[in-house]
């Protein structure tokens, strides 16, 4: 079997709300554990990005524009135009660990629990749910209509884990960067992807804060 055939990634969707940090450190925290990556960058998360970061991510310069924003080498991703709706992505017979969409917007949510799918990163969810592998939506809005719910529900009776951009505290954070890896850590969790973006809870109270291990992560960010 080629390396080719062998190969099975992990799918990132990156949609157009905020919260660009989280996908890079998703993204940073998949190829540090040497996963295999396809990422789909939506229109309006290019729009989000440079809003955001000040950083593009161009069709014809995407390993360059890639490697830039998330400072790592990127030989073990493939990228996909969103707009391309013959990428492999949108075939079952593409395989594939799972998916990540993130951060995911109330209108990807929409179109893939109705099927309504009109861009890769949708058509590549649809896909995820039929062949029943795992995806996880980390979705990043606040409040949310009845609708959105709605949609949420239907995503979760199909498999899907749901997964609000909401961090916690417990772990020692003192920056936003901690923060973000937190979220980015609890999401590699789901794909059982080893990682060390956070403390894990281990049943003492304050330990995160007064250990020496997060001593050295505040110093890290």
């Amino acid at each position: 079997m080629s390396p080719a055939a062998r190969r099975r990634p992990w799918l990132v969707g990156v949609t157009g709300a905020s919260g660009t940090p989280y996908a890079a450190a998703i993204l940073r925290g998949l190829l540090d554990a040497g996963e295999d990556i396809d990422v789909m960058v939506s229109q309006a998360a290019r729009l989000t990005l440079l809003d955001e970061t000040g950083r593009s991510v161009r069709d014809k310069h995407w390993q360059a524009d890639l490697a830039g924003w998330l400072g790592r080498d990127v030989a073990g991703v493939r990228y996909w135009p969103a707009g391309d709706l013959a990428a492999g992505p949108s075939s079952g017979s593409y395989r594939t660990k799972g998916m990540i969409i993130v951060p995911a917007t109330t209108a990807t949510v929409a179109a893939v629990a109705t099927g309504a799918t009109s861009n890769l990163i949708q058509r590549a969810a649809d896909v995820t749910l039929k062949e029943r592998r795992r995806l996880v939506v980390v979705l990043r809005e606040t409040p949310l209509r009845l609708s959105t719910l709605d949609n949420l529900r239907a995503l979760a009776a199909e498999g899907a884990v749901i997964m609000p951009a909401s961090p916690a505290f417990y772990a020692g954070a003192r920056d936003v960067a901690a923060l973000v890896d937190f979220m980015a850590g609890r999401v590699l969790d789901q794909c059982d992807v080893d990682h060390d973006l956070y403390l894990r809870w281990e049943g003492t109270l304050g330990a995160a804060r007064s250990g020496a291990e997060w001593g050295a992560r505040v110093e890290q960010h």
